[in-house]
Protein backbone atom coordinates (compact mmCIF):
# COMPACT_ATOMS: atom_id res chain seq x y z
CA UNK A 1 0.00 0.00 0.00
CA UNK A 2 1.26 3.14 -1.06
CA UNK A 3 -0.33 6.83 -0.94
CA UNK A 4 -0.55 7.84 -5.05
CA UNK A 5 -1.67 11.08 -6.42
CA UNK A 6 -3.91 10.83 -9.19
CA UNK A 7 -1.47 12.45 -10.95
CA UNK A 8 0.81 9.43 -10.37
CA UNK A 9 -2.18 6.75 -11.05
CA UNK A 10 -2.18 7.64 -14.55
CA UNK A 11 1.37 6.39 -15.13
CA UNK A 12 1.38 3.42 -12.77
CA UNK A 13 -1.90 2.41 -14.61
CA UNK A 14 -0.38 3.01 -18.49
CA UNK A 15 3.16 1.50 -17.05
CA UNK A 16 0.80 -2.11 -15.45
CA UNK A 17 -0.79 -2.47 -19.00
CA UNK A 18 2.97 -1.67 -21.11
CA UNK A 19 4.65 -4.31 -18.89
CA UNK A 20 1.67 -7.08 -19.23
CA UNK A 21 1.16 -6.68 -22.65
CA UNK A 22 3.97 -5.76 -25.14
CA UNK A 23 1.13 -4.78 -28.22
CA UNK A 24 0.59 -1.98 -25.51
CA UNK A 25 2.19 1.40 -26.88
CA UNK A 26 2.06 5.24 -25.99
CA UNK A 27 2.00 8.37 -28.09
CA UNK A 28 0.25 11.90 -27.58
CA UNK A 29 1.85 15.60 -28.03
CA UNK A 30 4.63 15.66 -24.95
CA UNK A 31 4.26 12.85 -23.44
CA UNK A 32 8.07 11.50 -24.15
CA UNK A 33 10.63 13.24 -22.83
CA UNK A 34 8.56 16.21 -21.43
CA UNK A 35 6.35 13.85 -18.53
CA UNK A 36 2.62 15.29 -19.91
CA UNK A 37 2.17 18.89 -19.98
CA UNK A 38 0.36 17.94 -16.52
CA UNK A 39 3.29 15.03 -15.48
CA UNK A 40 0.97 12.42 -15.70
CA UNK A 41 3.56 10.10 -17.83
CA UNK A 42 6.80 10.89 -15.94
CA UNK A 43 8.78 8.25 -16.51
CA UNK A 44 7.38 5.79 -19.40
CA UNK A 45 9.87 6.65 -21.93
CA UNK A 46 12.63 5.82 -19.38
CA UNK A 47 10.73 2.29 -18.87
CA UNK A 48 9.61 1.64 -22.11
CA UNK A 49 11.48 3.58 -24.74
CA UNK A 50 11.12 5.79 -27.81
CA UNK A 51 9.57 2.87 -29.71
CA UNK A 52 6.71 2.77 -27.17
CA UNK A 53 6.50 5.82 -25.90
CA UNK A 54 6.02 8.09 -29.15
CA UNK A 55 6.29 12.45 -28.83
CA UNK A 56 3.54 13.13 -31.93
CA UNK A 57 3.13 16.38 -33.71
CA UNK A 58 0.69 19.37 -32.56
CA UNK A 59 -1.99 17.61 -34.95
CA UNK A 60 -4.86 15.89 -33.10
CA UNK A 61 -6.15 14.25 -36.15
CA UNK A 62 -2.19 13.05 -36.66
CA UNK A 63 -2.71 11.17 -33.05
CA UNK A 64 -5.65 9.47 -33.47
CA UNK A 65 -4.86 9.16 -36.99
CA UNK A 66 -1.75 6.66 -36.20
CA UNK A 67 -3.37 5.10 -32.73
CA UNK A 68 -6.44 3.68 -35.01
CA UNK A 69 -4.42 2.41 -38.25
CA UNK A 70 -2.45 0.91 -35.19
CA UNK A 71 -5.37 -0.49 -33.43
CA UNK A 72 -6.62 -1.88 -36.77
CA UNK A 73 -3.59 -4.30 -36.90
CA UNK A 74 -3.13 -5.50 -33.70
CA UNK A 75 -1.68 -3.05 -31.66
CA UNK A 76 -3.46 -1.40 -28.87
CA UNK A 77 -2.91 2.10 -28.36
CA UNK A 78 -3.19 4.58 -25.60
CA UNK A 79 -2.97 7.94 -27.33
CA UNK A 80 -3.41 11.33 -25.17
CA UNK A 81 -5.57 14.43 -26.19
CA UNK A 82 -3.93 17.50 -23.89
CA UNK A 83 -6.86 18.96 -22.84
CA UNK A 84 -10.71 17.34 -23.53
CA UNK A 85 -11.88 20.90 -25.55
CA UNK A 86 -9.18 19.67 -28.30
CA UNK A 87 -11.40 16.91 -29.41
CA UNK A 88 -13.69 19.70 -31.59
CA UNK A 89 -10.80 19.30 -33.45
CA UNK A 90 -10.49 15.36 -34.08
CA UNK A 91 -14.03 14.92 -33.76
CA UNK A 92 -14.68 13.35 -37.21
CA UNK A 93 -11.93 10.60 -36.12
CA UNK A 94 -13.47 10.05 -33.30
CA UNK A 95 -17.26 9.80 -33.84
CA UNK A 96 -17.11 8.43 -38.04
CA UNK A 97 -13.98 6.35 -37.95
CA UNK A 98 -12.85 5.12 -34.61
CA UNK A 99 -16.55 4.43 -33.11
CA UNK A 100 -18.09 2.53 -36.13
CA UNK A 101 -14.70 0.39 -37.75
CA UNK A 102 -15.81 -2.96 -35.95
CA UNK A 103 -19.96 -2.13 -37.21
CA UNK A 104 -18.75 -1.13 -40.95
CA UNK A 105 -16.46 -4.05 -41.07
CA UNK A 106 -19.01 -6.52 -40.06
CA UNK A 107 -17.26 -7.12 -37.30
CA UNK A 108 -13.66 -7.60 -39.68
CA UNK A 109 -11.90 -4.77 -38.19
CA UNK A 110 -11.55 -4.22 -34.06
CA UNK A 111 -10.53 -0.49 -32.94
CA UNK A 112 -9.45 -1.36 -29.45
CA UNK A 113 -7.81 1.88 -27.99
CA UNK A 114 -7.69 3.82 -25.40
CA UNK A 115 -7.87 7.76 -25.92
CA UNK A 116 -7.19 9.68 -22.68
CA UNK A 117 -7.47 13.27 -22.16
CA UNK A 118 -7.67 15.99 -18.95
CA UNK A 119 -11.36 17.29 -18.64
CA UNK A 120 -13.33 19.62 -16.56
CA UNK A 121 -12.75 22.88 -14.89
CA UNK A 122 -12.11 24.84 -11.73
CA UNK A 123 -8.11 25.58 -12.60
CA UNK A 124 -8.79 28.44 -14.06
CA UNK A 125 -7.60 27.80 -17.84
CA UNK A 126 -10.69 29.73 -19.46
CA UNK A 127 -13.74 29.01 -21.67
CA UNK A 128 -11.35 26.76 -24.09
CA UNK A 129 -9.38 24.58 -22.11
CA UNK A 130 -11.92 24.23 -19.15
CA UNK A 131 -14.92 22.38 -20.39
CA UNK A 132 -16.26 18.67 -19.18
CA UNK A 133 -17.14 17.15 -23.03
CA UNK A 134 -18.32 13.50 -21.25
CA UNK A 135 -21.48 14.27 -22.49
CA UNK A 136 -20.18 14.74 -26.03
CA UNK A 137 -19.22 11.39 -25.67
CA UNK A 138 -21.85 9.40 -24.38
CA UNK A 139 -24.19 10.29 -27.52
CA UNK A 140 -21.91 8.83 -30.09
CA UNK A 141 -22.48 4.84 -30.21
CA UNK A 142 -19.57 2.43 -30.55
CA UNK A 143 -17.67 4.43 -28.02
CA UNK A 144 -17.35 3.68 -23.80
CA UNK A 145 -16.74 6.41 -22.00
CA UNK A 146 -14.84 6.97 -18.32
CA UNK A 147 -14.57 9.15 -15.91
CA UNK A 148 -12.42 8.14 -12.83
CA UNK A 149 -12.79 10.09 -9.22
CA UNK A 150 -10.19 8.29 -7.28
CA UNK A 151 -6.43 7.44 -7.95
CA UNK A 152 -7.34 3.75 -7.35
CA UNK A 153 -9.85 4.11 -10.21
CA UNK A 154 -7.51 5.59 -11.99
CA UNK A 155 -5.14 3.00 -12.32
CA UNK A 156 -8.27 0.09 -12.54
CA UNK A 157 -10.03 1.68 -15.14
CA UNK A 158 -7.09 2.40 -16.99
CA UNK A 159 -6.79 -1.67 -17.07
CA UNK A 160 -10.03 -2.20 -17.95
CA UNK A 161 -10.09 0.55 -20.61
CA UNK A 162 -6.75 -0.64 -22.21
CA UNK A 163 -7.84 -4.62 -22.32
CA UNK A 164 -11.45 -3.89 -23.49
CA UNK A 165 -12.04 -4.73 -27.33
CA UNK A 166 -13.74 -1.54 -28.33
CA UNK A 167 -12.63 2.36 -28.59
CA UNK A 168 -12.51 3.80 -24.49
CA UNK A 169 -12.31 7.49 -23.91
CA UNK A 170 -10.85 8.30 -20.54
CA UNK A 171 -11.44 11.80 -19.00
CA UNK A 172 -9.42 12.12 -16.34
CA UNK A 173 -10.08 15.41 -13.82
CA UNK A 174 -7.87 17.94 -14.31
CA UNK A 175 -8.53 19.52 -10.97
CA UNK A 176 -8.01 16.16 -9.27
CA UNK A 177 -4.60 15.98 -10.48
CA UNK A 178 -2.99 16.67 -6.88
CA UNK A 179 -5.35 14.72 -5.02
CA UNK A 180 -4.11 11.48 -2.78
CA UNK A 181 -5.07 8.24 -1.65
CA UNK A 182 -3.58 4.92 -0.34
CA UNK A 183 -3.55 2.71 -3.33
CA UNK A 184 -2.93 -1.08 -3.07
CA UNK A 185 0.51 -2.80 -4.69
CA UNK A 186 0.44 -4.96 -7.25
CA UNK A 187 -1.91 -5.37 -10.62
CA UNK A 188 -5.42 -3.33 -10.19
CA UNK A 189 -8.22 -4.22 -12.71
CA UNK A 190 -11.69 -2.64 -12.54
CA UNK A 191 -14.54 -3.25 -14.42
CA UNK A 192 -15.90 -0.79 -17.04
CA UNK A 193 -19.62 -0.23 -16.29
CA UNK A 194 -19.75 -0.92 -12.66
CA UNK A 195 -20.36 2.41 -10.37
CA UNK A 196 -19.30 2.20 -6.88
CA UNK A 197 -21.62 3.72 -4.31
CA UNK A 198 -19.22 6.21 -1.71
CA UNK A 199 -21.84 6.39 0.98
CA UNK A 200 -25.09 4.79 1.84
CA UNK A 201 -28.08 7.00 3.09
CA UNK A 202 -31.29 6.58 3.41
CA UNK A 203 -32.59 9.95 2.51
CA UNK A 204 -31.91 10.55 -0.72
CA UNK A 205 -29.49 9.48 -3.86
CA UNK A 206 -26.50 11.62 -5.29
CA UNK A 207 -25.57 10.59 -8.29
CA UNK A 208 -21.86 12.38 -9.52
CA UNK A 209 -19.02 11.70 -11.58
CA UNK A 210 -15.26 13.03 -11.42
CA UNK A 211 -14.67 16.08 -9.24
CA UNK A 212 -18.39 16.11 -8.65
CA UNK A 213 -17.83 12.93 -6.83
CA UNK A 214 -15.71 14.39 -3.58
CA UNK A 215 -18.08 17.71 -3.85
CA UNK A 216 -20.77 15.69 -3.33
CA UNK A 217 -19.18 13.57 -0.54
CA UNK A 218 -18.82 16.65 1.20
CA UNK A 219 -22.10 17.80 0.82
CA UNK A 220 -23.30 14.64 2.05
CA UNK A 221 -21.29 15.28 5.21
CA UNK A 222 -22.49 18.69 5.33
CA UNK A 223 -25.76 17.44 5.28
CA UNK A 224 -25.31 14.32 7.66
CA UNK A 225 -24.99 17.12 10.69
CA UNK A 226 -28.62 18.21 9.73
CA UNK A 227 -29.83 14.59 9.78
CA UNK A 228 -30.08 14.42 6.24
CA UNK A 229 -28.63 11.06 5.46
CA UNK A 230 -27.46 10.96 1.93
CA UNK A 231 -26.44 7.84 -0.54
CA UNK A 232 -23.32 9.24 -2.80
CA UNK A 233 -22.56 7.12 -6.22
CA UNK A 234 -20.15 7.04 -8.03
CA UNK A 235 -20.99 6.32 -11.69
CA UNK A 236 -17.53 5.80 -13.16
CA UNK A 237 -18.33 5.51 -16.41
CA UNK A 238 -21.14 6.39 -18.46
CA UNK A 239 -20.63 3.98 -21.51
CA UNK A 240 -21.86 1.30 -20.07
CA UNK A 241 -23.78 3.26 -17.62
CA UNK A 242 -24.83 1.33 -14.51
CA UNK A 243 -28.40 1.53 -14.19
CA UNK A 244 -28.75 -1.47 -11.84
CA UNK A 245 -27.09 0.57 -8.75
CA UNK A 246 -28.89 4.16 -9.38
CA UNK A 247 -32.00 2.10 -9.32
CA UNK A 248 -31.86 -0.02 -6.57
CA UNK A 249 -30.27 2.90 -4.27
CA UNK A 250 -33.65 5.06 -5.69
CA UNK A 251 -36.18 2.45 -4.80
CA UNK A 252 -34.57 2.96 -1.06
CA UNK A 253 -34.20 6.46 -1.19
CA UNK A 254 -36.77 7.84 -3.04
CA UNK A 255 -34.87 11.15 -4.07
CA UNK A 256 -32.71 11.59 -6.89
CA UNK A 257 -30.14 14.13 -7.15
CA UNK A 258 -27.53 13.97 -10.21
CA UNK A 259 -24.80 16.23 -9.96
CA UNK A 260 -22.76 17.35 -13.36
CA UNK A 261 -19.97 19.66 -14.14
CA UNK A 262 -21.09 19.53 -18.25
CA UNK A 263 -23.96 22.20 -18.80
CA UNK A 264 -27.02 21.60 -18.41
CA UNK A 265 -28.70 21.00 -21.86
CA UNK A 266 -28.22 17.48 -22.88
CA UNK A 267 -25.85 16.69 -20.29
CA UNK A 268 -25.66 13.21 -18.44
CA UNK A 269 -27.73 13.14 -16.10
CA UNK A 270 -30.66 13.82 -17.98
CA UNK A 271 -30.33 10.36 -19.38
CA UNK A 272 -29.86 9.32 -15.77
CA UNK A 273 -33.41 11.17 -15.11
CA UNK A 274 -34.80 10.05 -18.06
CA UNK A 275 -34.02 5.99 -17.41
CA UNK A 276 -35.00 6.72 -13.76
CA UNK A 277 -38.26 8.27 -14.75
CA UNK A 278 -39.10 5.41 -16.90
CA UNK A 279 -37.91 2.29 -14.54
CA UNK A 280 -38.46 3.64 -10.85
CA UNK A 281 -41.16 6.56 -11.58
CA UNK A 282 -43.46 4.99 -8.58
CA UNK A 283 -40.30 4.97 -6.29
CA UNK A 284 -39.65 8.70 -6.39
CA UNK A 285 -41.55 10.99 -3.81
CA UNK A 286 -40.59 13.81 -6.07
CA UNK A 287 -38.92 14.92 -9.48
CA UNK A 288 -35.44 14.33 -10.07
CA UNK A 289 -33.23 17.13 -9.65
CA UNK A 290 -29.89 17.99 -11.51
CA UNK A 291 -27.08 20.18 -10.12
CA UNK A 292 -25.11 21.37 -13.17
CA UNK A 293 -23.19 24.02 -14.40
CA UNK A 294 -25.01 27.03 -16.11
CA UNK A 295 -25.25 26.90 -20.29
CA UNK A 296 -22.05 29.23 -20.58
CA UNK A 297 -18.73 29.37 -21.62
CA UNK A 298 -17.00 28.87 -18.72
CA UNK A 299 -15.31 32.03 -17.34
CA UNK A 300 -11.33 32.00 -16.37
CA UNK A 301 -11.98 34.14 -13.54
CA UNK A 302 -12.03 32.16 -10.45
CA UNK A 303 -14.74 34.18 -8.40
CA UNK A 304 -17.32 33.50 -11.97
CA UNK A 305 -15.88 29.98 -11.96
CA UNK A 306 -16.62 29.00 -9.07
CA UNK A 307 -20.21 30.42 -9.29
CA UNK A 308 -20.57 28.17 -12.48
CA UNK A 309 -19.42 24.72 -11.51
CA UNK A 310 -21.34 23.00 -8.83
CA UNK A 311 -19.82 23.16 -5.20
CA UNK A 312 -19.94 20.95 -2.25
CA UNK A 313 -22.10 24.31 -0.68
CA UNK A 314 -24.89 24.50 -3.96
CA UNK A 315 -24.96 20.98 -3.81
CA UNK A 316 -25.85 20.79 -0.18
CA UNK A 317 -28.18 23.78 -0.05
CA UNK A 318 -30.49 22.35 -3.16
CA UNK A 319 -31.09 19.05 -1.49
CA UNK A 320 -31.35 20.93 1.61
CA UNK A 321 -34.20 23.08 -0.04
CA UNK A 322 -35.66 20.34 -2.09
CA UNK A 323 -36.29 17.96 1.06
CA UNK A 324 -37.50 20.40 3.05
Amino acid sequence: MAQLTYREAVSRGIAQEMRRDPSVVFLGEDVAGAGGVFKTTTGLLDEFGPVRVVDTPISEQAILGAAMGAAMTGIRPIAEIMFSDFFAVCWDMVVNEIAKARYMTDGQVDCPLVIRTGNGGSVRFGAQHSQSVENWAMAVPGIKVVAPATAHDVVGLMAAAVRDPDPVLFFEHKALYATKEDVADGEILEELGRARVRREGSDCTIVALALMVPRALEAAEQLASEGIDCTVIDLRSLIPLDTTTILDSVQTTSRLFTVEENPQACGWGAEVASIVANEAFWDLDGPVVRITTPHLPLPASDVLEDLAIPSAERIADTIRKALD
